[in-house]
């Protein structure tokens, strides 16, 4: 069996709408497509041993058991690994269910698809099974074990942490969008100008002078105390010579702790001696240079929460520890500890595994114990001198439990330090009594405190903390997303796509929007290049001054990634024609459908899918469409646009020459066709059905008639707005145009136009593309041949797997298709051909090049056009 590609979906793509987080494995079995799994001795056997809980996947029977039936009965390999990948995820902590097997076009590949988590554990996954199933089939031993363990160390490297974590799956369940900016835990909440982002539990609101003053443990005390607000007897120290004093001011027993430590890190606590106070000075000034010596206060050790200057939690906290039975090694009850199963490896779980550590094993010497020593029974050994959970504590909720003259000391602390998200350390026998009264101190001010103490408690009620750092960033009725507008298509959809946000930034709003030559914010073009993909998605999604995306969905990044957005108000579909077909498992028109029907089917429910009538793939998907629909014709009579809009619904139409709004029996004129530049003068179909399409869709997201009117009437074709489309140059004698055409659809566009155009002389300069089938690139050339007088083919790129002599071959096969004498030429990659086109041109001419037959076509033009002028030419 061999892999051939592993793809990560991340967002809406062709298997799933709603699940966005898959992976597509292409799978070629090789000689395994003709062994069935009852066809392989003990295969069954081999795999119910390794892997027995695949009892619990019900398959096709639906029933506990159902996979090993099907497996037992005879199924293919494909499948058998699309469940071993989702159960080693599980076994890793990893709980997934979704899986697809599929067989392509290609005899005896397959799409393995199916769930995961976190990115980098669902490649491992897809690999390790076909490593498993590979062992399983040649029956050698495999240790499943050890992928199970790497994968959970992936998971910790790579995944939020549990308290960022929170927050955006409270995100999640409010449909709060989110994206992930780093590797690390900086997390952008929203879209656009809606956006609010957060660090762990720091919120772009968090003061950046409160962080400093929490993170220096010296400077937060000395404010604490000037406001009457109890804390630790102490002072702060550079170097071991200070010991002795520290212990003359503060009084044994004492703690160690670095100014600017955190999780427990170098600290050392009920010291009673100099020399373990000059072990514990050592182990601290590891971490910080200066290090803060406090009076070791008894009790308890308690976190207070104010998020938003409100307390919200409140957890009493206990460092790792066993407890003796007289019989078991302190190691022997350190693994049975670790054996509960709320105890997993890093923050899997509920509770973190035990480890031992110079912490550990100075605690033991404190007590004359060593591993190997036997606790008497009823015997509490700490492990621990903090009790963080990342290092195996445990925490009990308390927050029902704290005295009101509590609840307000820890308030006022947030806003003495201006902390927006707080966590206050407190020694005290309890919190039910004021720490006035019992003794009780603060230890510490946190800036980004944990939350996982608070919403898994290992006892007690928990609090969902993370509900109300979301009420703080999104007061009720504050929006977190912004408009969404996409587009796809085969053509048009660039031109539409820039009509629309045209549309949109006249009436108002600040938009950004992604094309096929670049992602623009407002007017102003931000990144050049083919950017129809989700990463340029995110590019305008992320952008803090967008207020209204609109973005060009291109096949390809669907196919590779998903769609970059989880939801959008309005998708349009400009029409579905033949062109990269035989790419990708893309071989007909069905195919492509499906690979566009799922900007369709991210619409919101609410929102609204636009569709050409005159397509029959767009209006099969608009059958199947789980949002509002609304059509688009050039033809006010088409059977679809009748129908539709006698049950109520909503069209734009050509009608008496005006482009329409149609409201059941109700029509809106919005503009005579020959007012509005992009048709040229309403000669050009596919022009037309391009402003159609922007006009419904603006029109049924809420714009008026008149501020779209405006719009179409400003949106000239040239190339400031309509970049490579229809960029028409005069010279002094002869016009040349520049378009972007590359398939029989846009061709025969093209040639429509072109059958309008009084000219003696039509000169075409035209090239291939690499990655279409033999028949489509030698039809380009038979369209051609139909539409030009004199034909120039050049070949400069796009070549994607072909030569320049195969692909230009095939273009001259199409030409002598149409007439074996038709006059054309093959240009050499050194010749200037736009000059050369140029020099051919008689007075009249129109020149023509298509399909990037030249780089930078639009501004060879410019340039010569300019030179005509300065007579340099």
């Amino acid at each position: 069996m061999k892999i051939e590609n592993i793809q990560v979906l991340r967002g809406p793509n062709i298997w799933s709408i709603s699940r966005k987080k898959l992976i597509q494995m292409r799978l070629n079995l090789q000689e395994m497509e003709h062994r069935p799994t009852n066809t392989i001795d003990g295969f069954y056997e081999r795999l119910q041993a390794l892997l027995p809980s695949l009892y619990s996947h019900r398959c096709s029977p639906g029933v506990p058991g159902g996979f090993f039936e099907r497996v037992k009965a005879g199924t293919w390999m494909g499948h058998v690994i699309e469940h071993i990948a989702l159960e080693i995820q599980t076994l890793a902590g990893m709980d997934t269910g979704y899986g697809r097997t599929r067989q392509t076009k290609t005899a005896g590949t397959y799409n393995v698809v199916f769930n995961y988590l976190e990115e980098k554990v669902g490649i491992y996954a897809a690999e390790a099974a076909v490593r498993i199933a590979a062992a399983l089939i040649a029956g050698t031993e495999y240790h499943l074990e050890a992928d199970i363990q790497q994968m959970r160390e992936i998971r910790e490297r790579t995944r939020l942490g549990p308290s960022t974590g929170s927050i955006v799956e409270e995100a999640i369940s409010r449909n709060i969008p989110w994206i992930r900016l780093n590797d690390q835990s900086l997390v952008q909440l929203g879209y656009g100008k809606n956006q609010k982002r957060i660090r762990a539990t720091m919120t772009e609101n968090t003061s950046s002078i409160a962080v400093d003053l929490a993170g220096n443990k010296d400077a937060t005390k000395r404010i604490l105390q000037e406001q009457a607000i109890p804390v630790a007897k102490g002072m702060t120290i550079t170097s071991a010579a200070q010991v002795p004093e520290a212990i003359k001011k503060v009084g044994f027993p004492l703690v160690f702790k670095p100014l600017d430590g955190n999780h427990g890190r170098g600290a050392t606590i009920n010291v009673k001696t100099e020399a373990e106070a000059i072990a514990a000075f050592e182990h601290a000034a590891k971490i910080s240079r200066k290090v803060i010596v406090e009076k070791f206060i008894t009790g308890y050790d308690f976190r207070v929460l104010v998020i938003d200057n409100k307390m919200v939690a409140a957890a009493q906290r206990q460092p790792a520890h066993i407890k003796g039975d007289g019989t078991l090694t302190v190691q022997q009850l350190i693994d049975k500890e670790n054996e509960d199963p709320r105890r997993g490896f890093g923050h899997e779980n509920v509770l973190t595994e035990i480890s031992v550590d110079r912490d550990t094993m100075d605690l033991l010497t404190k007590m004359n114990y060593t591993l190997e020593s036997i606790p008497p029974a009823g015997e509490v050994v700490y492990l621990k001198s903090t009790a963080n959970l990342s290092t195996g504590g445990t925490s009990i909720d308390v927050t029902d439990h704290v005295h009101p003259q509590n609840v307000f000391i820890c308030e006022r602390i947030s806003r003495v330090i201006g902390l927006d998200i707080c966590g206050i350390d407190i020694m005290a026998q309890n919190l039910t009594e004021p720490l006035t009264e019992n003794g009780g101190v603060v230890l510490e001010v946190n800036a980004a405190p944990g939350f996982r103490m608070h919403i898994a408690p290992s006892e007690g009620l928990p609090r969902n903390v993370a509900g109300h750092v979301i009420d703080m960033l999104y007061p009720q009725g504050q929006s977190s997303r912004i408009p969404i507008i996409a587009t796809t298509g085969t053509n048009g959809k660039t031109t539409t796509t820039r009509l629309i946000a045209h549309i949109v930034r006249n009436n108002g709003y600040r938009v950004g929007f992604t094309t096929s030559d670049g992602i623009y914010v407002q007017n102003t073009m931000m990144l050049e290049g083919d950017t129809t993909g989700p990463v340029s998605t995110e590019f305008v999604l992320k952008d803090p001054t967008v207020d209204f995306a609109v973005l060009e969905t291109a096949r390809g990044g669907i196919l590779r990634s998903g769609l970059g957005f989880g939801h959008c108000d309005v998708g349009v579909i400009t029409n579905i024609q033949p062109d990269h077909l035989g790419i990708a498992d893309i071989h007909n028109l069905e195919d492509l459908a499906r690979v566009k029907s799922v900007v369709i089917n991210s619409v919101k429910k609410d929102g609204w899918g636009i569709l050409n009538a005159d397509n029959e793939y767009c209006v099969r998907i608009g059958k199947k469409a789980d949002c509002q629909v609304a059509y688009f014709s050039r033809n006010e009579n088409n059977p679809v646009i009748k129908a539709h809009c006698n049950k109520g619904g909503i069209a734009c139409i050509c009608e008496n020459g005006y482009v329409t709004i149609k409201k059941g029996d109700w029509k809106i004129r919005v503009e005579r066709l020959g007012y509005i530049p992009l048709t040229f003068g309403g000669t050009l179909p596919f022009m037309i059905e391009n402003v159609l399409a922007a006009t419904l869709a603006t029109y049924v997201y809420g714009f008026k008639i008149d501020g779209i009117k405006n719009a179409l009437a400003t949106f000239v074709p040239s190339v400031a707005q309509t970049p490579g489309r229809m960029n028409i140059f005069q010279f002094k004698e002869f016009k040349f145009m520049v378009d972007f055409a590359h398939n029989p659809d846009g061709y025969n566009g093209i040639k429509e136009f072109l059958s309008h155009v009084d000219s003696p002389q039509k000169i075409g300069l035209i090239a291939g593309t690499g990655d279409r089938r033999d028949d489509d690139i030698r039809e380009l050339g038979a369209i051609a041949a139909t539409m030009f007088d004199y034909i120039l083919l050049r070949q400069e790129n796009h070549m994607r797997g072909r030569t320049r002599e195969n692909i230009l071959g095939l273009m001259a096969e199409g030409i002598k298709s149409v007439r074996p004498d038709f006059p054309f030429e093959m240009l050499d990659g050194k010749t200037d051909a736009i000059k050369y086109a140029i020099s051919l041109a008689k007075p009249g001419a129109f020149v023509t090049t298509l399909s990037d037959a030249v780089d930078d076509a639009v501004e060879i033009v410019q340039s010569y056009v300019e030179k005509e002028r300065d007579g340099t030419l």
